[in-house]
Parts: structure tokens; sequence; C-alpha cells
């Protein structure tokens, strides 16, 4: 059996890190994990959960709410532990904390080359929208 609770960094770090690598591969730029992790916990809003079992971290979600939207990143879950409702129920635990913000819709990125995980998303109940996504770098 799984818990999800809030991360706390001197607890979690590392083994997000570890997960994260797995999940998502090596980081790049600003999606480097250690460089996330510490821009989320400087945001200080509460929504980073990771799963756990036994203590051992096995799947995460970072959730951001503007006030206008909510969003989900870096949802990751062990391999191991996949289609084991560990994603699902830390998705929805980030829906809910962005409900009891105020939040009314919530929106998700996937990238181009894992949309094998869009029939996940589907069960839960999320579509693709017609939208064009766009980004830029903006260091300083």
């Amino acid at each position: 059996m799984h818990s999800i609770v809030p991360y706390e960094d001197r607890v979690h770090r590392q083994a997000v890190v570890d997960l994260w690598a797995v999940a998502f591969g090596s980081g790049i730029g600003h999606n480097e994990p250690r460089l996330s992790i510490d821009k989320k916990l400087a945001v200080n809003d509460g929504l980073f959960f990771v799963a756990t079992v036994g203590g051992r971290v096995v799947g995460t979600t970072l959730a951001g709410y503007d006030g206008h939207r909510g969003w989900l990143y870096s949802v990751a879950v062990d391999p191991a532990f996949r289609r084991s409702k560990v994603g699902a129920e830390l998705v929805r635990h980030a829906e809910r904390a962005l409900v009891s913000r105020g939040c009314m819709k919530v929106n998700l990125q996937v990238v181009g080359s894992n949309t094998g995980v869009v029939p996940f998303y589907e069960s839960l109940g999320y579509l693709v929208e017609d939208r064009i996504s766009m980004g830029r770098r903006v260091d300083g």
C-alpha cells in the first residue's frame, strides 16, 4: 500500500532525483532535477507530493496554481509501480489540492516523445485540446 505525502527535502530529495532520472532521462537546463526541486521549494506553495511505499519514493507530482488555471508537472512513477494506481492517485491528490485553492481547470503538457502516456491521462478525464504550446527560455 502506498501513501501520498508532501515532499520533504531532507527526506525525499535524492530519491526524487533518482526517480526523475529513470522517468524523464537526464536533466537538461531548467529541467535538471535539483534545480527544479529548488525552484519549486522557493515558491513554498505546498503543491509538491510524493507517493511512498515503506518509506521509499515511488512517485511524484508537482502542481502549480496562478489563480486562473492549475498545472500538473513531473508526474512520475517508478516503473515497478506503474499500473498500480499510484499515478492516478497522485494526479487526483494534486487536483484536490488545486480545487481547495479555488482552481477550476487543470492543464498538463505531455512531451511529444511520450505519447504513450496519453491514454493514462484520458482515463482520468483529460482531453487533448486544440492548443499550440509555446515556450521561451528567459535565463538572465
